[in-house]
């Protein structure tokens, strides 16, 4: 029993941590993500994206998954729905206006992926969102 602790403790003691292999630099990192939320009303190509990190398409979309755990795509969406949603809660924009601005082709588009992400549609959300607002008596 002690023999057999002592080899587990051995290999353990050797083993170095795996490091992250794969992934974007930070830099590439960080100028992908920038472009992304300056262009975030935009449509924005990852053909775009990987030229300006100097990569090829699929080496990108590859590396930047192994950065952030999502796709370029997955991750552009889900800054649109933070961004519409910060729309919702903190303007009196449409919901036509909402999708236009943060890069839904359209309401039914914009209207359907926020209900896929959040489980419930956008109107929902901003009555919720509107409703567990603090009053404010004057």
């Amino acid at each position: 029993m002690a023999h057999s602790q002592q080899n587990v403790a051995c290999v353990t003691a050797t083993e170095t941590p795996k490091k992250n292999t794969g992934g974007l630099t930070p830099w590439r990192e960080n100028l992908a993500k920038q472009l992304i939320l300056e262009r975030l009303g935009e449509t924005l190509e990852v053909t775009e994206l990987a030229h300006a990190c100097a990569l090829s398409r699929s080496h990108f979309s590859r590396a930047f998954k192994c950065s952030t755990g999502l796709s370029p795509q997955d991750w552009i969406r889900h800054q649109r729905i933070a961004r519409a949603k910060q729309l919702i809660q903190n303007t009196d924009l449409s919901l036509t206006q909402i999708s236009l601005e943060c890069g839904f082709c359209d309401q039914a588009h914009f209207c359907h992926i926020f209900t896929r992400s959040e489980g419930i549609n956008p109107f929902a959300w901003r009555c919720r969102a509107v409703r567990s607002l603090p009053r404010i008596n004057l």
